[in-house]
């Protein structure tokens, strides 16, 4: 019976040190979870004034002049020919706002991170007084051996307040295609060309060549029979011609002058 009183005894301090355990660690959990929602209500306080510095007196427009795009089409950009675009921008607070720098490249387009191309950054250094307006003006070309890739544009406008914070605009932040322009005559295709005249050529030499040679032998050879009864060969004998339309007079004299020989003559020119 002790045997048995002491193993209950045991018993029930185990469970009422393990329920204390649990309570402690409950309490504990409890502790963290207020740490936590502290944490948030912290974080949330950065956020909101994060969301407050990020709010500026400025308003930005983007605007493709070369190639020019509607407004909700996607935007193809041709490789190694310039692309232009306009950048407007509006003093909205009461402070004046200087313009620094203005920049665009092409990124890869699994990670923004991983510059691909980089284009001339435009130092600026121009004042916007409040109330006012600015338009800038960018042009850039795209190297031709992205030609049928995609890539992320990135556009950005770097510009200060009076008091000389530094704020960044993005622009344009988005993926694009750079496509292959298919005009004009490139250099396998003028060859092509050349080669197909040069070919024309020949084959128009040849055939005359080939002309020629036949109509010569055909002139060699002699007239074919057909030709030959058409011929015209004119009278070969005095008896042939007609001489009824010939006045008689013209006909005695020719007599006459036949009916002497030609000594006859030379001794009538002797005397």
């Amino acid at each position: 019976m002790q045997l048995k009183w002491i193993l209950l005894c045991l018993s029930l301090f185990a469970a009422s040190t393990g329920v204390a355990r649990a309570e402690d660690e409950i309490d504990a959990d409890e502790e963290m979870i207020v740490s936590e929602d502290q944490g948030l209500v912290d974080s949330d306080g950065d956020e909101s004034t994060l969301e407050d510095l990020e709010q500026t007196d400025a308003d930005t427009y983007l605007l493709f002049t070369k190639p020019v795009f509607e407004e909700k089409a996607s935007i193809e950009l041709p490789a190694g020919r310039l692309s232009e675009f306009l950048v407007g921008f509006t003093n909205k607070g009461s402070n004046d706002l200087v313009l620094e720098t203005l920049d665009a490249s092409l990124r890869y387009p699994m990670d923004f991170n991983f510059h691909i191309q980089n284009f001339t950054t435009v130092l600026l250094e121009k004042t916007i007084p409040p109330g006012s307006q600015a338009t800038l003006g960018y042009a850039f070309v795209p190297a031709d051996a992205f030609a049928g890739r995609p890539f992320g544009l990135s556009i950005n406008l770097a510009y200060r307040d009076y008091e000389g914070k530094q704020m960044i605009s993005k622009l344009y932040n988005d993926t694009v295609n750079i496509i292959e322009v298919e005009e004009g005559l490139d250099g396998e295709t003028l060859f092509l060309y050349v080669l197909m005249a040069a070919a024309c050529v020949l084959l128009l030499v040849g055939g005359q060549q080939f002309l020629y040679s036949v109509g010569k032998k055909r002139v060699g050879g002699g007239l074919p029979s057909r030709s030959r009864a058409n011929l015209e060969t004119g009278t070969k004998s005095s008896k042939q011609i007609d001489m009824d339309w010939v006045p008689k007079n013209v006909i005695n004299h020719l007599n006459k002058q036949k009916a002497q020989s030609p000594k006859q003559k030379r001794m009538k020119k002797t005397d």
